[in-house]
């Protein structure tokens, strides 16, 4: 394994898989190796909301450009009517307001996500499911062909790109299937992984076969488990220290936690239904607006997060429930 997916792995949870079938499109183009006239690599990531698909793709962003938000992001819940795809490729000359709409792809905006450490563009369409049978039809050249034909009749070239389509298709039918199977209680340590043929199934009953036909890989994100939950708190917690030090500087305080807080932040955090999403709503609810609360009050100690019947923050000046 390269050291850029070691990194990459580090920064996603529970989801080797995934990057171990993205990773080997990766090593292709930056050997020159892509075929002409495609994109580097189109993926389509399935699985429940909060496993990992939408930060999948900031984390790679993360790996190749520095930043996480060199993504060109396209939300296809704005998409839902036909009328709309005018929006992502330009209203055609004659069209009144014409020269005022701005397609939202363009080629300057996706050279713009690239960087000076790699050349490849990362677009991605979230939430494809929810977008009109239209768009999904303009992106059948885009996936095939690397071009997009632009409503002024300007080309974008999608040949140094990597397309990222996500979906939440089949989570439900998924999630049933599993509580027919098995017994789910809140704690529990190892959630079955199943689920890969429903989500399938549901993908090949909206999209077109022309359209699958065009994806390289269709990726499944599994449930997160309890250990899975244990690190992205770990991770979470590095995080919220990294984002005092760029906050408060020198004057910061150190944060450390005990163990039976973090024991208590991972059983809080456990919640199937909503995956990661629940720890972030946890951490700040529980920790965040504390240390907010602590720091507004002039204490800027070095703080330890503790659980007595409820988080408190213990510092050098007292004890802040």
């Amino acid at each position: 394994m390269n050291t850029s997916a070691q990194k990459w792995k580090s920064s996603l949870i529970g989801q080797d898989h995934a990057i171990d079938l993205i990773s080997p499109y990766l090593d292709i183009f930056h050997a020159a190796l892509t075929p002409a006239g495609r994109p580097a690599g189109v993926f389509l990531l399935l699985g429940p909301t909060g496993t990992g698909k939408t930060h999948t793709v900031e984390t790679l962003a993360e790996v190749l450009h520095g930043s996480s938000r060199n993504v060109l992001t396209i939300h296809c819940g704005e998409y839902q009517h036909d009328h709309e795809t005018a929006k992502l490729i330009g209203a055609p000359p004659g069209y009144l307001g014409h020269r005022e709409t701005h397609p939202m792809i363009s080629q300057s905006k996706l050279n713009a996500v690239q960087s000076e450490t790699s050349p490849l563009s990362i677009v991605l369409f979230d939430e494809i499911e929810k977008a009109t049978p239209s768009l999904c039809r303009l992106l059948l050249g885009v996936l095939d062909k690397a071009t997009l034909n632009l409503g002024d009749n300007t080309k974008v070239n999608f040949e140094r790109s990597l397309i990222f389509l996500t979906s939440n298709l089949g989570a439900q039918e998924m999630q049933s299937r599993i509580e027919q199977r098995f017994s789910i209680v809140r704690n529990e340590d190892s959630p079955p992984a199943g689920g890969r043929r429903a989500c399938l199934e549901a993908a090949k009953k909206t999209l077109s076969p022309e359209f699958i036909n065009r994806i390289d890989e269709i990726i499944h994100y599994n449930y997160l488990d309890v250990d899975a939950v244990r690190q992205i708190v770990d991770i979470q917690l590095v995080n919220l220290r990294g984002l005092l030090a760029e906050r408060l500087g020198i004057t910061a305080p150190r944060v450390s936690i005990s163990d039976r807080a973090r024991g208590e932040l991972c059983r809080l955090g456990f919640n199937r239904q909503y995956g990661a999403r629940e720890i972030k709503r946890v951490l700040f609810r529980e920790i965040l607006l504390r240390l907010a609360r602590t720091i507004n009050s002039g204490d800027r100690s070095d703080m330890t997060i503790d659980y007595r019947d409820g988080f408190v923050l213990v510092s050098a000046v007292g004890c802040y429930a």
